[in-house]
């Protein structure tokens, strides 16, 4: 008897493109939810587009966090309870996205993402990544009933983080591989659709990156519905594997090591150009990976990451004490072998 099943949460209402946060309004109007809004954001959002939110709602109150952590979702969701929020507005990039998606998965009410930066998939995914102490929490959660990426707000944005957001997409291509490698090895639960998508989308990026430039609305434009595509895909996937293999696990063992250094993105960037050297070798796509990060202005070597030599090679060989989630880096490589991927790349 076949008994297998699947429950597939996806945004309703998704806008991308110039002007569409003056819409917000009538995108949650949509979705029917009941009670004012609780708008969680950090000092800059605020300032640039704090009042054009708040605005579309009667009644709307606010939250200002300035770091993401559990102490923050902590007093999102006492701000949510004071004031009997209906559901929570996340404004902001990583941060308050983030807070404000664990916030009201726990609060068990609505979450609408708002997001004024195009660096990372968390604006439309159901994962969130909450630092604690030297480690990094990806803690499922609903993913957003509505996503308004406004482009002429996200253009704005710091350039690295557009960067950060471009190498995220394209570390895509060896989480996918990874993925498909713990299927065939350890039996892993593999999703077709989900992994072509995320395949699709990394590809889009890298087809798109001449595109790419500071300052360009229609970079912004190319940027966010590439993470709503990844996004998208780790909901069909119901887990963070089509967007997150050893590249990830490189990047959270190097917050341990190096905290503080480097973004996030830009972390997975090069951790893929070494992850595709393990994947397929020295004529493998890793070059191509490396070329397409340089050419959008994302970091490639250690001293763009502002790292060591050292520190890389100590991430490289320990992070498949991470998680346990089966990748290329297996049980681990040696450091003679770290050595090598990271010098035949050009890492280090």
């Amino acid at each position: 008897m076949f008994e297998k099943s699947t429950w597939i949460k996806l945004p309703r209402n998704v806008l991308v493109g110039h002007g569409v946060l003056d819409r917000l309004g009538e995108a949650v109007d949509e979705l029917y939810l009941s009670g004012t809004p609780l708008v969680v954001t950090s000092p800059t959002p605020m300032r640039l587009a704090g009042d054009r939110v708040v605005g579309q709602f009667d009644g709307a109150e606010t939250v200002t966090v300035e770091k993401a952590s559990f102490e923050s979702v902590e007093r999102v969701v006492a701000a949510a309870e004071e004031c009997d929020a209906g559901f929570l507005v996340g404004l902001g990039g990583g941060k308050p996205v983030d807070i404000a998606k664990m916030a009201s998965d726990h609060l068990g009410v609505g979450f609408v993402s708002v997001p004024t930066a195009a660096s990372h998939d968390g604006i439309v995914s159901g994962r969130s990544s909450i630092p604690e102490g030297d480690t990094r929490h990806s803690v499922a959660a609903d993913p957003p009933l509505a996503v308004v990426a406004d482009t002429e707000l996200l253009a704005k944005a710091p350039w690295e983080l557009t960067t950060a957001g471009c190498a995220d997409i394209i570390s895509n291509y060896t989480a996918v591989k990874d993925w498909r490698l713990a299927n065939r090895l350890k039996n892993v639960e593999y999703s077709e659709y989900a992994g072509a998508l995320s395949e699709m989308t990394a590809e889009m990026l890298v087809g798109n990156a001449g595109s790419i430039k500071k300052g360009l609305e229609e970079s912004s434009w190319i940027v966010a519905k590439a993470l709503m595509s990844s996004g998208v895909a780790m909901s069909i996937a119901g887990s963070s594997r089509p967007a997150s293999g050893a590249e990830h696990l490189f990047s959270h063992q190097l917050d341990r090591i190096a905290p503080g250094k480097a973004l996030h993105g830009h972390q997975v960037g090069v951790g893929s150009i070494m992850t595709e050297f393990l994947h397929s070798g020295e004529k493998g796509q890793w070059a191509d990976i490396r070329n397409a990060l340089a050419g959008i202005d994302a970091p490639t070597t250690a001293d763009d990451l502002g790292v060591t030599d050292e520190e890389v090679v100590e991430a490289l060989t320990t992070a498949h004490t991470i998680r346990d989630r089966y990748t290329i880096l297996g049980d681990g490589i040696t450091e003679e072998a770290a050595v090598h991927v990271a010098t035949a790349t050009g890492v280090i």
